[in-house]
């Protein structure tokens, strides 16, 4: 692996560390290298600013002239907006820039790359390009198909089963899932639940982990008709963390006022032809509100209304190496599915021990 390489996987490490935290923005690293010493690195900041460019080199400082800079996406330059990072790589006196991967946005697609080239900056384009686009797929996802990436997450016995028969779920996987579970509410901007979710577990839906508490995405509950009770714990600590309610866009403004009183986001939408909230209708309005990660943890219901609308884009799958039986209530209901040609497929990333669990990710 050349110099380049090595310097861009740096980048792309540090990247990640805004997944969860920098929304509508994408998740961007930024290392400025001179002499083949790292002289300035940064992510974005919370909320999307500041940029990861702006942050290193603030670093870098006047060591930034004749410089490299190592970006994980291209860097920004919109004409109507003066402080734009292209024009902060210009105004450092950078002189080669090294970019993972254009940015899909047609606002700045190729623009950023333009005004550096035409300040006579080296460009090149391409260095570690899949890995770029599979931080930043939420993102991509976003511009491109106006909906954010969906990840369903499942904790499972070895036999797909997410409950018994009488509905006992805590706990099939073991401590170590579960503390994996909670980085991965952390590396995404919400968590969607449907409300039996939420009347049968009444969860808080947080990140709590050590160190990681102010990471708690958005928390987002589907229930057309109000059954959430004002009296849940996500009603209740809406004013502590962000808490989205989904719901028919007809309801009576005072069955809604309990909610927004205590915090609540109310989202409106229409149903579908089935009399359920319309999910593609759903993840676009998200999308509009700027979110490109979701995390699903609701249940089987919700999990297979996605998987039949094909929204599904990745599977966090953790599996107990115990046997629940046909009684047991499957991770996903029926399809409908009489032929294989059918099936819906995924290609598995990676697989490991969780514990005594195991771990596998998939993805389309």
């Amino acid at each position: 692996m050349n110099s380049d390489h090595t310097y861009m996987r740096i980048a792309l490490n540090i990247a990640q560390r805004g997944l969860g935290l920098v929304w509508p923005n994408p998740a961007v690293g930024c290392v400025i290298v001179k002499d083949y010493r790292i002289v300035g690195r940064g992510w974005t900041g919370k909320g999307g600013r500041p940029h990861a460019e702006i942050i290193a080199l603030s670093r870098a400082s006047e060591m930034a002239i004749g410089a490299t800079a190592f970006i994980s996406l291209e860097p920004c330059f919109l004409y109507q907006k003066p402080d734009s990072c292209a024009d902060a790589f210009i105004d450092a006196g950078i002189k080669r820039v090294v970019i993972a991967v254009k940015d899909p946005n047609p606002l700045v697609f190729g623009r950023g790359i333009e005004r550096l080239q035409k300040a006579n900056i080296d460009v090149e384009v391409g260095c570690e390009e899949k890995i770029a686009k599979e931080i930043n797929a939420g993102f991509f996802k976003k511009i491109i198909d106006n909906r954010p990436l969906i990840t369903l997450k499942i904790a499972s016995s070895q036999d797909g089963k997410i409950a018994t028969s009488s509905g006992e779920s805590k706990w099939i996987t073991e401590s170590q899932s579960r503390l994996t579970g909670h980085r991965l509410r952390a590396q995404n901007d919400a968590i969607l639940i449907g409300v039996k979710t939420a009347l049968i577990d009444d969860p808080e839906l947080t990140c709590r982990l050590p160190g990681l508490e102010d990471c708690s995405p958005v928390r987002l509950i589907l229930d057309s008709n109000l059954h959430l009770p004002i009296t849940s714990k996500l009603v209740m600590t809406a004013k502590l963390h962000p808490t989205w309610l989904i719901t028919r866009n007809d309801n009576d403004e005072e069955y809604l006022s309990p909610y927004i009183t205590n915090g609540v986001t109310i989202i409106g939408m229409p149903l579908s032809e089935d009399g359920k909230i319309d999910l593609i209708a759903t993840f676009h309005e998200l999308a509009n509100r700027g979110l490109t990660r979701i995390l699903v943890e609701g249940g089987s219901s919700l999990a297979t209304s996605l998987m039949r609308l094909d929204l599904i884009d990745r599977i966090a799958w953790f599996q107990a190496p115990i046997f629940l039986g046909n009684d047991g209530v499957a991770a996903i209901k029926s399809l409908g599915i009489d032929d294989l040609e059918y099936a819906h497929k995924f290609r598995r990333i990676s697989v490991s021990k969780s514990g005594n669990d195991l771990f596998t990710y998939l993805t389309k």
